[in-house]
């Protein structure tokens, strides 16, 4: 039932909220007004090198001083801010949404070589496994992530995010079935590069989620799109994939489609198969994902989720309905219907 939708310009060309949040508007049916959320890439360029943490809080004094603390263990916060809200009729405030602008220092743990990126994702998991009433949505570089419960409108409206700019932009609307609806269950789940929006459903939740905390990785938002996020980020980012091998352990194709490939791409794809087998996504879905340099969008094997795309100059757009896109760019031309777990991959240039 979710509502998703995603643009990037290849050219890096700044867009500001106000087109995808028309855009997201048309999908109203597809939500139930308990959750909604936008993420933006090159909304931070004054702190573009630091990684732009997202915090709700329960409690600002009680809470926030322990998450300092967390974090001035393992570098230097540059700036921390309230994330500027706007009241709103149909949003009830629970949460206080705060972001710290954060970089790891090598000075401060001189015996260590952990990557940047390792000690940000292990701080995500400690806060968000040991710190009660704070929940670290988004860990990004110059991105911004915009969610709350309520409908696409007033949670934009409640950020104002017309008032940022980036040259790609994700917006989902949330039907919440298996999974509750709160704020940090609504969509773009983020760590790191990647931000993810989602239509449907994970069955294999159990299995991918195992899998993913094998790698140390911990999941706490209660809805099964988060192990998405952290799926890409481990074959990308830490096995280093590319995006379509990615998509292909997956969301790969059936063994007797494998098993009628040319010898050489069968051999490749059983190889994919049995060595991420607990990785693969199984049940009705569409996903559109994105980090700094592209944008993807694909569904599952049999495509039990809508999916379609359309470009205009450079710029490439994928959502769960036509509608959407031409809401946004009314001149878009052909629209294009993705077959069944084949990838729209979307990148800037250069």
């Amino acid at each position: 039932m979710c509502g998703i939708i995603g643009v990037i310009d290849r050219t890096r060309q700044c867009m500001d909220g106000t087109g995808i949040r028309a855009a997201l508007s048309q999908m109203d049916e597809r939500g139930s007004g308990e959750g909604a959320g936008y993420a933006v890439y090159g909304a931070f360029p004054d702190f573009k090198d630091y990684y732009a943490v997202h915090v709700f809080f329960d409690n600002l004094h009680e809470t926030k001083p322990l998450v300092e603390e967390e974090l001035s263990k393992w570098g230097i916060i540059e700036h921390q801010e309230a994330i500027p809200t706007y009241d709103q009729p149909n949003i009830r405030k629970v949460h206080f949404p705060w972001r710290f602008f954060f970089k790891p220092d090598s000075h401060l743990m001189p015996w260590s070589t952990t990557p940047a990126d390792d000690i940000v994702t292990h701080l995500v998991m400690k806060i968000n496994s040991s710190i009660p009433g704070a929940l670290v949505y988004a860990s990004g570089k110059n991105v911004a992530v915009f969610k709350a419960s309520g409908w696409p409108e007033d949670v934009a409206d409640f950020y104002r995010i017309q008032d940022y700019k980036g040259y790609l932009w994700l917006g989902h609307n949330r039907y919440p079935t298996n999974t509750p609806g709160w704020w940090g269950g609504a969509h773009p789940f983020n760590l790191l590069h990647w931000s993810v929006v989602h239509n449907g459903e994970i069955t294999s939740y159990g299995t991918n989620r195992r899998y993913i905390e094998s790698y140390g990785y911990r999941c706490s938002m209660y809805t099964d799109t988060e192990v998405v996020a952290y799926l890409f980020d481990l074959l990308i980012r830490r096995h280093g994939l590319s995006i379509e091998t990615a998509v292909k352990a997956l969301a790969p194709p059936f063994w007797d489609e494998i098993d009628q490939m040319p010898e050489r791409d069968k051999e490749i794809m059983r190889a994919i198969r049995l060595t991420y087998g607990s990785a693969l996504m199984n049940g009705p879905f569409a996903i559109v994902v994105a980090n700094h340099d592209s944008m993807v969008g694909f569904t599952d094997r049999i495509k039990l989720r809508p999916l379609v795309s359309g470009e205009l100059g450079n710029r490439l757009y994928i959502s769960s309905e036509e509608a959407a896109i031409r809401t946004m760019e009314p001149d878009v031309g052909e629209i294009i219907m993705p077959k069944a777990g084949e990838p729209v991959i979307g990148r800037v240039r250069g």
